[in-house]
């Protein structure tokens, strides 16, 4: 059985591989994202298969950041899609704007507070404000769900502060970032484990290459998928 917690990012060349990655994980994977890179692949294309034929739930991973009325007439764009998930830049005025234009439709926007990819050293070559990532996370958190996000995108080393503000309430976190224990770190530098994760209060996980490029990506997701319900089923999780 499938679990939606479970968000395989889909990091790959095309749409046709993408149809073949999909198909090698079945229904084992019920969400997938489909991000920046696979747009020139057909990423829409994908979208709307894995939707519509195969009865996926799609989270589009645009990052949106530009003048509001610019983003709220992209996302009213990508709202035709039936589309369930769809990121923009954690900015209040972005997230208003984006809010805008997906009124009407079922689409969640997420809020991205700070890539999972970036470490302070990074801040500091954007001249972003001094003080601690975890801080600015939750500022940016609490900012965004003040303009109406439905949830924010930060690493799960952030997750628990974030859940513990009251704004945070009926609101999503989804977090990449993650990888199974002895997993290469890629170019992320903020991680956590799914287990680690899903204890913090995190409401999905997106994971891409440990499954992807697994010799059985079935086996990797469904791994995953066993290391989020031990840890559901915990003792310590139970209250």
């Amino acid at each position: 059985m499938s679990d939606d917690r479970l968000i395989v990012a889909m990091d790959v060349p095309n749409a046709v591989q993408g149809l073949q990655l999909a198909e090698q994980l079945g229904d084992a994977v019920s969400f997938y994202k489909i991000g920046l890179g696979m747009l020139t692949g057909g990423g829409l294309a994908l979208a709307n298969e894995l939707k519509h034929e195969m009865g996926k739930r799609i989270f589009l991973d645009m990052k949106l950041f530009d003048i509001g009325a610019t983003v709220e007439k992209a996302v009213r764009g990508l709202a035709q899609f039936d589309l369930d998930f769809l990121t923009v830049h954690g900015d209040p005025y972005v997230v208003s704007a984006a809010k805008q234009g997906a009124a009407g439709s079922d689409m969640k926007i997420l809020a991205v507070t700070i890539l999972t990819s970036l470490d302070r050293q990074d801040l500091d070559g954007a001249l972003i404000k001094d003080g601690a990532i975890k801080d600015l996370v939750l500022e940016r958190a609490g900012n965004a769900f003040a303009a109406g996000a439905d949830g924010v995108i930060a690493s799960p080393q952030e997750a628990a502060v974030i859940r513990a503000l009251p704004e945070a309430e009926g609101r999503l976190i989804v977090t990449p970032g993650v990888r199974p224990a002895g997993a290469d770190l890629g170019d992320q530098k903020r991680v956590a484990t799914p287990a680690s994760a899903i204890a913090d209060g995190v409401d999905h996980i997106v994971v891409g290459r440990p499954i992807w490029q697994a010799k059985d990506p079935q086996a990797a997701a469904l791994a995953i998928l066993d290391e989020m319900r031990n840890t559901a089923a915990s003792p310590l999780n139970q209250g």
